[in-house]
């Protein structure tokens, strides 16, 4: 027996096995934070833009409602508007862009309520 081995009590390597075991689990929750931070700028951003949209629809301009949510929200955004009564639900909506959830349906989406003939 070697005299580092005999000083260690046969217990050398250890702190690198104990590092191999950790380190998986140190990437899979700083992955899970990563694709939480992405979830909830996604959100952000949609939520502005159906702000955004709606407002557009209350100067009655449904084209740059459009414009609008393709500017905050990004090219894969879609904007739906529908009428309820005197209301226009603005709902936009947006597949989550996160390295891990890139193949699962993961959908966003933020909703605004306006009255397009009554100006702020």
């Amino acid at each position: 027996m070697r005299p580092v081995e005999r000083r260690l009590g046969g217990e050398a390597g250890t702190v690198t096995a104990e590092l191999a075991v950790a380190m998986p689990a140190v990437a899979v929750l700083l992955a899970g934070l990563l694709t939480g931070a992405a979830a909830g700028i996604t959100q952000l951003r949609l939520e502005e833009a159906a702000r955004a949209a709606g407002r557009a629809v209350m100067r009655g301009d449904a084209a740059a409602a459009g414009a609008s949510v393709t500017r905050l929200a990004g090219q894969r955004a879609s904007l739906e508007l529908a009428v309820e009564g005197e209301w226009v639900q603005v709902r936009v909506s947006s597949p989550l862009d996160a390295p891990l959830l890139e193949h699962l349906p993961v959908t966003l989406q933020a909703r605004a309520s306006v009255l397009p003939d009554q100006l702020p």
